[in-house]
């Protein structure tokens, strides 16, 4: 999932290279099972640890999802920081280095441009701001975690899996946890990626065609006056790195969740469920990951008892179950943080930047960076008042001792809001402790740092509650970057907390959220302007009206793989200003051309909607989508191979309602339906026409000329890699063959996938640019107060992310195929599910007496 290879790690990949192709082993995974046995912890019986006052058991289920009990509040927590370290310490140790800015220590040059923006994002001062405005007994907590898995550090430093083979880590901190938890925030709180994308796609069609390209619901003007902010700045040249940072935004996917549009949940009323009780689901969506970015635990131990989803590296559930409430999460899609482009010179070497008319010096912050085979580099961040500016880091240079080379033009600041007093993480830790929804509702009020929709349960009550700090920007929607040297798209503060949006125990016997817009249009407080796709809400909607809801609805609602888009789709071909249009479009194409596009008609216009892996019309449907993206945009935004734009626009589809929807649906009189490398001018059912004839050449060429073998899971597949393949590009040619030496010791897949970005159970590929599905429903889970034991719960990876561990893939048949498993609160089914026989942690001090 996240980086965490040293340059040890990668020379023992190239021994095992060099030993595995002599021994014809290339790829067994039982030799490498065998070699690292020893960095797999033990399940049962008894280990003393220096920091216990008393024993806690930790049992495992079939699946190894572990169940702590203590007899403190103090041993409990140190317990889940030795339990979430045995499980995912390479994840841990992972997330920090990418949040430090500091993974060219063991990767090299070839990551440092990540290192840089994330030194000027600087997460290490907003986890200081965290860690400061928590209570005295908040950080106490963290201390006890960090000296949890500190423990397990020490015990096995010379046992590490093969990930950490040959690393000495540093010992966790407490600040870690709070840095932690201002990745995720950063990656769930942001549009930075569309905002970098639209200045990329300005330079290429110009800022009076941008507007047409911006992710705005169907139902809203097209944002021509956000479009115009640019225009008559001739950007073209003057942006000093911009290629290079679209393209970090889209490599920062293999690292975090960065701006992903995340999860489902909802939550119904006992008016419309069988048992008569309320039920809540979730299920969040985060890129496909080896392991997933959620690893499953059951604490039961004083003042805290829950279940469900944690993050290796806090010490919370932070959605699940406590055997009195149910709390679920999805991305609002909160517009929170702004880049604005600044005007900047070099005066004598100083940078300085254009503010209200007066040439203001850059505020400096010197950084080092330690680099694997090359002697440090000394630079420096500057900040405007609008924050760091993330593109002069990005300066290539050809040696080490090379001054950054600053020109004038323009630079983008990034605007973020403080985490000054933020009492964030200590709500979280809190929500897990609330026994009903208006204890709640008090807890969610105090998430500031991350804007979610949470979604509540109890025995009688449904609920949700917006949280986040939203700024109130002067004018400007934040699609785009804002010129930075005016004063009109300024932050007049935050709005205030009691416009955020919230209900509970609605009339309608229901409420849930899908990343959709969950407010009115002219709504007093702007979330967002880029929402998702409307069409998992609309779906989910429809199914939660029909009948009763137990679990088995809800089940079939999590893993359900119809579309709406389909629909809407067939209503525009059929509609009264396109059917006529498009046959004559159809039949004007050359002979071989017209069959397919008559051929490809024929599909869409018979398919249903469902997305199942085996459907060839959903082969057929899936192709249309890819080709007519092409056929649309690539010929302004191409080419395919070297253009940035064209990235640009595939990028922005994935995070929100895109340019590709919003054309197929409507903007007839887009200038986009005519092709620029013809003289003539195009139409739209011109360029359908093509898209159709297209999509059937695509198959043909990707699943041959037999239709019964067409299948959309043999073009659309699930392929879980790990943190190690998912950065092989970022690597030399030796270390990536190291790396793939052991690529089916670490990988899992391809498995046929159904689905697509709009359907709930969500499988996303990159729109226009291939099929492989990199966003999933990364854990699912349902709580049913109707139930003798409410919680069910399936990840979509392993417990583990030692690749010796019996646990390191078992998750993903379980996901696969919808075998959910209880996490019980009554003691009998705790034996149950989790045996008799636990691995007991106990205190040093009386593990020495026993021996005596």
């Amino acid at each position: 999932m996240f980086a965490s290879l040293s340059s040890l790690l990668l020379k023992r990949f190239a021994v095992l290279l060099a030993i595995l192709t002599a021994l014809g082993l290339l790829g067994c995974q039982a030799y490498l099972d065998e070699r690292y046995q020893t960095s797999l912890p033990p399940t049962q019986g008894q280990q003393p640890l220096v920091g216990l006052f008393d024993a806690v058991s930790v049992r495992r289920n079939t699946l190894g999802v572990p169940f702590i009990e203590g007899r403190n509040f103090h041993d409990t927590v140190f317990a889940l920081g030795y339990v979430h370290a045995s499980d995912r310490l390479s994840q841990m140790l992972g997330m920090r280095r990418v949040a430090q800015g500091r993974l060219a220590e063991q990767l090299g040059a070839e990551v440092l441009a990540l290192d840089r923006f994330m030194r000027a994002v600087n997460l290490r001062q907003s986890a200081q701001q965290l860690y400061r405005s928590a209570s005295p007994q908040m950080r106490n907590m963290l201390e006890v975690y960090a000296r949890g898995v500190n423990a397990y550090i020490y015990r096995y430093r010379d046992q590490y899996p093969l990930d950490l083979a040959g690393q000495k880590p540093e010992y966790w901190q407490p600040e870690d946890s709070a840095l932690v938890f201002c990745l995720i925030q950063f990656g769930l709180s942001v549009n930075v990626q569309e905002e970098i994308a639209s200045l990329v796609m300005a330079q290429k069609v110009g800022a009076d065609k941008l507007h047409w390209l911006l992710p705005i619901y169907p139902d809203e003007d097209l944002p021509l006056e956000e479009a115009n902010k640019l225009k008559g700045l001739n950007l073209k040249g003057k942006i000093p790195e911009i290629a290079g940072l679209n393209q970090l935004s889209q490599d920062l996917e293999r690292w975090l969740p960065m701006g992903v549009a995340a999860s489902n949940n909802w939550a119904v009323a006992g008016a419309r469920t069988l048992s008569g009780k309320p039920l809540l689901a979730n299920d969040p969506h985060l890129p496909l990951s080896m392991p997933s970015y959620w690893t499953l635990v059951q604490v039961k131990g004083p003042e805290f008892e829950a279940a469900g989803l944690s993050i290796a590296g806090i010490p919370a559930v932070v959605a699940g179950f406590n055997g009195r409430l149910a709390w679920g999460m999805t991305m609002v899609m909160g517009d929170t943080q702004d880049i604005f482009l600044e005007q900047i010179r070099n005066e004598k070497g100083r940078v300085q930047y254009l503010a209200e008319g007066q040439w203001v010096p850059a505020r400096e912050r010197s950084e080092t960076y330690i680099i694997k085979g090359q002697a440090p580099i000394h630079e420096k961040v500057y900040e405007t008042r609008n924050g760091p500016l993330l593109n002069l880091g990005l300066v290539e240079r050809k040696h080490s001792m090379q001054p950054v080379a600053i020109h004038s033009g323009y630079g983008l600041a990034l605007k973020t809001p403080s985490l000054e007093g933020d009492q964030s993480l200590e709500a979280f830790f809190k929500l897990s402790q609330a026994s009903s929804v208006p204890q709640a509702f008090e807890q969610a009020r105090a998430i500031q740092a991350v804007p979610l929709n949470l979604v509540f349960a109890d025995r009688q009550s449904i609920a949700w509650q917006v949280t986040g700090r939203y700024p109130n920007r002067r004018s400007g929607l934040g699609l785009i970057p804002s010129p930075g040297w005016t004063a009109d798209y300024q932050w007049e503060g935050f709005a205030e907390p009691m416009l955020h949006p919230y209900d509970q125990d609605p009339a309608q016997g229901w409420l849930g959220t899908a990343n959709h817009r969950t407010v009115s249009r002219g709504y007093g407080l702007q979330l967002s302007s880029s929402w998702h796709y409307p069409e998992r809400f609309e779906r989910l909607s429809n199914l939660v009206m029909q009948g009763k809801q137990d679990v088995r609805t809800t089940t079939a609602m999590q893993y359900d793989q119809t579309t709406g888009f389909a629909s809407k789709l067939k209503t525009m071909l059929q509609g009264p200003g396109m059917a006529q249009p498009l046959a004559q479009a159809i039949q004007a194409l050359p002979i071989e051309q017209r069959r397919k596009a008559q051929e490809a008609l024929k599909h869409l216009l018979a398919f249903d909607g469902g997305l199942e892996a085996n459907s060839a019309e959903a082969a057929v449907y899936g192709a249309f989508l890819f080709e007519s993206a092409r056929q649309i945009f690539l010929d302004e935004l191409g080419p395919e191979d070297s253009s940035t734009a064209w990235q640009a626009l595939v990028q922005t589809a994935n995070n929100s309602y895109s340019a590709q929807a919003d054309h197929l649906l409507g903007r007839d009189e887009s200038p986009f339906w005519d092709d620029i490398r013809t003289p003539q001018l195009e139409t739209k059912p011109e360029i359908l026409a093509r898209s159709l004839a297209a999509s059937i050449q695509l198959l043909e060429s990707k699943l041959g000329t037999d239709r019964t073998a067409w299948q959309w899971g043999k073009l659309h597949t699930y392929h879980w890699l790990s943190s190690a393949s998912q950065m092989a590009p970022n690597m030399g040619m030796t270390q990536r063959l190291a790396v793939g030496a052991v690529s089916d010791y670490l990988n899992r897949g391809p498995y046929p996938a159904g689905g697509d970005f709009a359907t709930l159970n969500v499988a996303a590929n990159r729109w226009g640019s291939n099929f492989d599905v990199w966003l999933i429903p990364s854990a699912r889970f349902i709580v049913d107060f109707g139930r003798d034991e409410p919680m069910l719960v399936v990840n979509s990876s392993g417990q583990s992310g030692n690749p010796s561990s019996p646990h390191y893939a078992d998750g993903i048949e379980a996901w696969l195929k919808g075998q959910y498993m209880s996490l019980p609160f009554k003691v009998e089914n705790q034996t149950k599910v989790y045996g008799s026989t636990p691995l007991r942690l106990v205190p040093e001090k009386a593990a020495a007496k026993s021996r005596e």
